[in-house]
């Protein structure tokens, strides 16, 4: 890069997609393994939690070992109900996990990348982006899918899942001030679900449970949204995952391996747009 190059500002936009999210710790990790700057990020509920623990400056190689023992048997201790007023989980045991992986009840300022959560009011309908106060508030915000945890009391407002109105925040990254954008989306075509893990549940003649339910139904809903939220990235990355649903966590391994194969089949288009822009 010689003198007379500008600086352009990166941006990483991640999208939901509760266990899925752990693919974008794969793509996360070949972004900093190639040396693309990210200097800034915005989240949607899982995508907002693995872009806190980046822009918190925590290892992601610790990110992949927690995934890899992210099963439900350890994931289980970790619901607490509650009176189904709003919700069956708190999300407190949930919001305390949280703080070890982004190094306690740290606030935006800390961070090291400015970072963006999105979340949804569910009274108005609303886009909600958060990005100051509490980080953990706001990852507790934008990761509660309605019906299954309690909404989230912030600042007048009732917070649900950021998904349901921004699937993948590329409009929150641009307002943020980003040049190139970077989007990684892990919610496979809809179309596409009946070949893969749905398709194999149906065939065993199984009932999905309320977590399925919940999670297919935001994706139903959303799915052209996403799409739109995508035309406006300069790069985007879909990790294959047809056959991996929201639930498996157990499957960690493989989700992070489909975003890093996702990753590096996009890098040399990543460089090229990035010098051309320089």
């Amino acid at each position: 890069m010689d003198a007379n190059s500008k600086k352009i500002k990166v941006g990483l936009a991640l999208s939901g997609g509760a266990a899925r999210g752990l693919a974008h710790i794969g793509v996360l990790r070949v972004l900093r393994e190639e040396g693309i700057p990210i200097d800034m990020i915005a989240g949607t509920s899982a995508g907002a939690v693995m872009g806190a623990v980046y822009a918190s400056g925590q290892d992601i190689d610790k990110m992949v070992e927690h995934a890899l023992d992210a099963g439900w048997k350890r994931l289980a201790p970790l619901i607490d109900p509650s009176f189904p007023r709003t919700g069956f989980i708190k999300g407190r045991k949930i919001t305390k996990l949280l703080s070890t992986y982004v190094g306690g009840n740290i606030k935006f300022a800390d961070l090291k990348i400015p970072l963006a959560c999105v979340a949804t009011d569910i009274d108005t309908g609303e886009e909600v982006v958060i990005d100051s106060g509490s980080v953990l508030e706001a990852l507790r915000a934008t990761i509660s899918i309605p019906g299954i945890f309690t909404v989230v009391k912030r600042q007048g407002r009732h917070l649900v899942d950021g998904g349901l109105t921004t699937p993948v925040p590329v409009n929150v990254v641009r307002q943020m001030g980003a040049d190139f954008i970077i989007a990684v989306n892990v919610n496979p075509d809809i179309s596409n679900r009946a070949g893969g893990v749905s398709r194999k549940r149906i065939e065993a003649h199984k009932e999905p449970n309320i977590f399925q339910v919940m999670m297919q139904s935001i994706y139903i809903t959303t799915y052209s949204l996403a799409r739109t939220n995508l035309k406006d990235a300069d790069i985007v990355i879909e990790p294959d995952l047809t056959n991996l649903g929201a639930g498996d966590f157990q499957k960690a391994e493989e989700l992070i391996s489909q975003g890093q194969k996702a990753a590096q089949k996009a890098i040399p288009e990543i460089k090229k747009k990035m010098e051309s822009l320089t």
